[in-house]
């Protein structure tokens, strides 16, 4: 038998031993009883067996009623085994639920990082550095021989154009897309708890509205895509009346039009029929039990134009409240193209959201995640440059998203030319996800993302909704650090100069070396050569092919 075949084995193993916890808790509570009274009967040499089977119920029973570790409430007893692992890793936590995701995991010191800020914990324990300084590739921010003080608050990110009425405060690192049906009820409760308690905002994902992510008040992004899921009429387009009913909801704070996803660019969303219970399938208006799969396209356009003119009737209808565009970035030409249509409509987005190709999901084909999409740092620059270069920058608020977890992430973001961030990931670490690869199966075994009650029960929603809230304070309070350590007090401060990487052994440059940077309105003088055959064949009326 190979490696993998034992491995799959193992987890198909685990993945049922959820259904059969109490039976057999109640077990080995009854065989331990059976012997501690045939010792009392018998004779002391069966306290040989009563003392063991006694420990062993105990504790089934502690896991079973503690509400710290999911994998313990799922799997008592035998969960213990994961933590073992772990703490010998990596020779044998491979075995044992945890693997890495998509074969590009975070690394283990990220990892660690983002369970200990959960928790609360600082993180100022290590000795030495954890990676190699000396690779290239590797990268630094340049500190300052004066540093700034840390601010007593995160400041925050003002998203509303001219066209819009109503703006919003986003604070710099926020909930990024996941819906419900994708995550459990538990999982969507404690995210929107946590952000509630934390001030900031939660991304609801394509799936629509739901009571879970209404019932704490949190500041939610709502996100609608192809399926227009919240929104959706009879034949699967788009309902104008139902979206500005939705969108009238006093916590949601902005709409944001799903182009693409960093994961699966070119692709729509897949729900597994499995995980599609009444209850998901009235929040979306599909038919329950069928596998749901959103279009890759939209029905509302087809052109830059259509594009941007839509955007603003989206903002008429959620009653002037920002509207946005999230997407993975393909052609250069493409972004120049929704440029021009914005400056010849005059109306456009008041935030886009950059994904990378490296972000994560539960549903995506192989060859996508490793071969489609821009990574976010290029996708970012793009963006960014593209908006400077046509004057439009001071209008517009750009989110990155794609694998953020630390500080250093967020910091690394803005200098590239984000105004602020959002993390999916690691706000699932947060509430739980040991990354055991079952988001598809309906068996996800800490109950994050999963529709199976039975698992997702062991979530406990307020010690989770704690831990996302700290692990949000904890990685702003660390990028605010980092921004004061390099002698600047304030995010919009930052410049590509202040990121260096090394290109080569012995060779390091600055990102505003390494980048060509656009100056405000440099494209509609005089585009660089780098920049002049897009710029002119980006047309407004089209999308490219390349």
């Amino acid at each position: 038998m190979s490696a993998l075949a034992f491995r799959q084995g193992v987890r198909r193993w685990i993945a049922r031993a959820t259904t059969l916890r109490y039976v057999a808790a109640l077990t080995l509570v009854t065989l331990a009883a059976a012997a501690v009274l045939g010792a009392l009967l018998a004779g002391p040499w069966w306290w040989l067996v009563a003392v063991p089977f006694a420990a062993i119920a105990a504790l089934a029973v502690a896991d079973l009623s503690q509400r710290r570790h999911s994998v313990l409430r799922n799997y008592p007893v035998l969960g213990h085994l994961r933590f073992l692992a772990e703490a010998i890793r990596p020779e044998l936590q491979q075995y044992f639920v945890e693997l890495d995701y998509d074969g590009r995991p975070f690394d283990r010191d990220t990892r660690t990082t983002v369970y200990e800020r959960s928790k609360g914990n600082r993180g100022h324990e290590p000795f030495g550095s954890g990676r190699d300084v000396y690779a290239t590739g590797a990268e630094s921010f340049v500190h300052s021989m004066t540093p700034a003080r840390v601010p007593p608050t995160p400041p925050r990110v003002r998203v509303g154009g001219p066209e819009c009425t109503v703006p919003y405060d986003m604070a710099l690192l926020n909930i990024s897309a996941m819906s419900f049906g994708s995550l459990s009820a538990n999982a969507v409760l404690a995210m929107a708890r946590g952000a509630a308690a934390g001030g900031f905002a939660m991304d609801t994902g394509e799936g629509g509205l739901s009571e879970y992510h209404l019932r704490h008040g949190a500041d939610l992004i709502w996100e609608l895509g192809t399926g227009y899921f919240g929104a959706r009429s009879a034949d699967g387009g788009f309902d104008p009346a139902a979206f500005a009913d939705q969108a009238a909801h006093p916590t949601v704070r902005a709409v944001e039009l799903k182009l693409s996803q960093g994961a699966k660019p070119g692709l729509g969303g897949v729900l597994p029929g499995v995980k599609v219970t009444a209850e998901i399938a009235a929040a979306r208006g599909v038919p329950a039990r069928q596998t749901v799969v959103s279009p890759p396209f939209h029905r509302v356009f087809s052109t830059p134009r259509e594009l941007v003119t839509f955007l603003a009737r989206m903002r008429d209808l959620a009653g002037g409240k920002p509207v946005g565009i999230k997407l993975c970035v393909g052609s250069r030409r493409d972004v120049l193209a929704i440029v021009k249509a914005w400056r010849a409509e005059g109306v456009g987005p008041d935030f886009v959201v950059v994904d990378g190709s490296e972000g994560g999901t539960g549903a995506a084909p192989l060859e996508f995640l490793d071969h489609v999409g821009t990574p976010l740092t290029e996708g970012l620059i793009t963006v960014n440059n593209a908006l400077v270069g046509a004057g439009l920058r001071e209008q517009v608020r750009v989110g990155a998203s794609g694998k953020v977890a630390t500080g250093a992430d967020v910091v690394k973001r803005l200098v590239q030319g984000a105004d602020y961030t959002n993390a999916a990931r690691a706000m699932m670490f947060a509430v739980g996800c040991i990354q055991a690869q079952r988001c598809h199966t309906n068996t996800c075994p800490t109950g994050v993302a999963t529709q199976d009650p039975r698992r997702a029960r062991a979530l406990h929603v307020p010690d989770k909704a704690t831990r996302v809230r700290q692990l949000q304070a904890g990685t702003v309070a660390s990028a605010m650090e980092i921004i004061a350590a390099m002698g600047v007090r304030h995010p919009e401060q930052l410049h590509p100069a202040m990121l260096r990487r090394r290109t080569e052994p012995g060779v390091m440059r600055t990102y505003a070396e390494i980048y060509d940077w656009l100056a405000p309105g440099e494209l509609l003088c005089e585009p660089p050569a780098a920049w002049a055959a897009d710029w002119a064949a980006a047309d407004p009326d089209a999308f490219a092919l390349a």
